[in-house]
């Protein structure tokens, strides 16, 4: 049997905190805690879209994300400093931006863009993951006050998004994964899910295949702890 940090079970999450209208300033904000990986995810609301959506009473939902120089073991060069940002960069905001917007009813948001930063200040695995579900509440915080302002008369969110990670480390299937289980895991998955549906799956064996047993075995972990995930950001925005 694996050993886990803490003597976490193989099916069971790491302490996790989401702590909302973390900054003072911004439209929405939350200091979300996975174990040991920690992000600031920060909504701002911009009365204009990008080009492509002017003139079409449709709204939009956008994500950057980055890994502050300390945030690892060894420090990371600014993506600033050198001119352009990552591939892995790109690909994780890309992620974050699309998963929110399926939960929102781009029209009821009017023609505005929120923009959720996703600033990761300690990361111990699953930065995406956690970026996710802290950035639902940055982002729900922020429509209730484009209520409050009167410039939507309802909020557009239609349902919550979660996501979690899971593998297979060491022949074991399990759930949330540390840096340290994550570096030597032989299949490594992300699984981003609404209140009853999958949004989106990331799988790949990264060591060998693996079998649609195995597959079946971390959807399970993953619907096992979505509402787990939903009940702690209901908490957090005072809805529950």
């Amino acid at each position: 049997m694996i050993k886990r940090f803490l003597s976490r079970n193989i099916d069971e999450l790491r302490d996790i905190a989401l702590i909302p209208n973390y900054y003072p300033h911004g439209d929405g904000s939350c200091f979300v805690k996975f174990g040991r990986t920690q992000v600031i995810c920060a909504a701002t609301v911009d009365e204009k879209v990008p080009p492509f959506l002017k003139n079409t009473k449709t709204g939009w939902v956008t994500a950057e994300y980055g890994m502050l120089p300390c945030s690892c073991q060894e420090r990371t060069e600014r993506e600033a400093s050198k001119g352009k940002q990552s591939g892995r960069t790109q690909e994780i905001q890309r992620l974050i931006g699309r998963s929110l917007r399926s939960v929102v009813n781009l029209a009821l948001l009017g023609e505005r863009q929120i923009k959720i930063d996703c600033d990761v200040i300690q990361a111990d695995g699953g930065t995406r993951t956690a970026s996710i579900t802290g950035a639902f509440v940055a982002l729900y915080i922020a429509c209730e006050k484009l209520i409050k302002r009167g410039k939507i008369s309802e909020n557009p969110i239609t349902g919550h998004v979660v996501a979690i990670s899971c593998g297979i480390v060491d022949g074991v299937p399990i759930l949330d994964l540390d840096y340290s289980e994550d570096s030597r895991a032989e299949v490594d998955s992300n699984f981003i899910m609404s209140d009853d549906g999958i949004i989106e799956i990331q799988a790949c064996g990264e060591k060998r295949p693996f079998s649609e047993d195995e597959f079946e075995k971390l959807l399970g972990y993953a619907k096992k702890s979505r509402s787990e995930l939903i009940e702690k950001q209901s908490k957090a925005l005072g809805i529950f």
